[in-house]
């Protein structure tokens, strides 16, 4: 796998909150059961994105997380470093302390492909592109609030 089990959260998460109507809150629990991501990981997810300022929560009744920006104002890039899921540019995949092109490791050249590849990969793809590439197959269906329940549900919502 190439990116952490973490990191593939996080961008199920926010794609699946790029497929509401922009402002419109989602609860927690719709968006675990609609993501297949675990409920108690997803909100540790959730809590990285919110300080990120990626997602707006909302307590109480009606509650719920938004995306905090507009789907084409979100990098991949922006979202795998919320969740701290980006290696560091200068981390040596060998594990030495000095590895850069005077001083390469065995892995170095590839490692160094690699890392370039998918930075420009997190740099460009935004979640309109997920939108873009969607089909109505593919969509996912998350109930969204739309009026306050007489239930409490404040723990659930953000």
């Amino acid at each position: 796998m190439l990116i952490s089990q973490t990191a593939e959260y996080a961008l199920r998460a926010m794609a699946g909150l790029a497929t509401v109507p922009a402002g419109t809150p989602v609860r927690a629990t719709d968006l675990s059961r609609a993501t297949g991501v675990p409920p108690h990981y997803l909100a540790k997810v959730l809590r990285r994105l919110v300080l990120a300022g990626l997602l707006v929560s909302q307590k109480g009744q009606g509650g719920g997380f938004s995306l905090a920006r507009s789907t084409d104002d979100i990098s991949f890039l922006d979202i795998l470093i919320a969740v701290d899921a980006f290696p560091d540019e200068n981390r040596c995949a060998f594990g030495w302390d000095v590895c850069d092109e005077a001083h390469p490791c065995p892995l170095h050249g590839v490692w160094s492909h690699l890392d370039d590849v998918l930075r420009a990969w997190a740099t460009t793809s935004t979640l309109t592109d997920v939108l873009n590439y969607s089909t109505a197959r593919h969509q996912i269906l998350i109930p969204t609030v739309t009026a306050p329940s007489s239930s409490d549900d404040s723990d659930d919502e953000a």
